[in-house]
């Protein structure tokens, strides 16, 4: 890894939160230079330049001075991650990452943020 990965993920989501807990302590455990960001802090979306509304609706990885969502985002973290390395060359081929967006994109995300805003809601 040549620079620091940072990943901007919805902590208050037990899917989102439990997967990224995943990833940290697997980053930890090889001591990856990987910082993890929950965008309920303002002071973190206001780094990432992110409102909490568009942070809510994607999961985002920023590396080399580029800000990733969605598909690629996880592809940069899962090339970082030795355990995870395999997904992203698999994610990566050409007709499994189109289909991989197009799921992502118009079901996972939207179901995991309409559930958060359901939960806000709730309070």
């Amino acid at each position: 890894m040549s620079e620091k990965t940072e990943i901007l993920y919805n902590a208050s989501c037990p899917i989102c939160s439990s997967e990224v807990d995943q990833y940290a302590k697997m980053s930890e455990r090889q001591a990856l230079p990987i910082r993890y960001d929950d965008l309920s802090d303002p002071e973190v979306l206001a780094d990432w330049g992110i409102s909490r509304d568009d942070a809510a609706r994607r999961f985002h990885v920023r590396k080399n001075g580029q800000t990733y969502g969605g598909i690629p985002a996880f592809v940069v973290l899962w090339r970082d991650l030795p355990q995870m390395r395999w997904l992203a060359r698999i994610v990566s081929l050409p007709v499994i990452y189109q289909l991989a967006c197009v799921v992502y994109d118009y079901a996972a995300a939207p179901l995991l943020y309409w559930l958060h805003k359901r939960r806000e809601r709730r309070g």
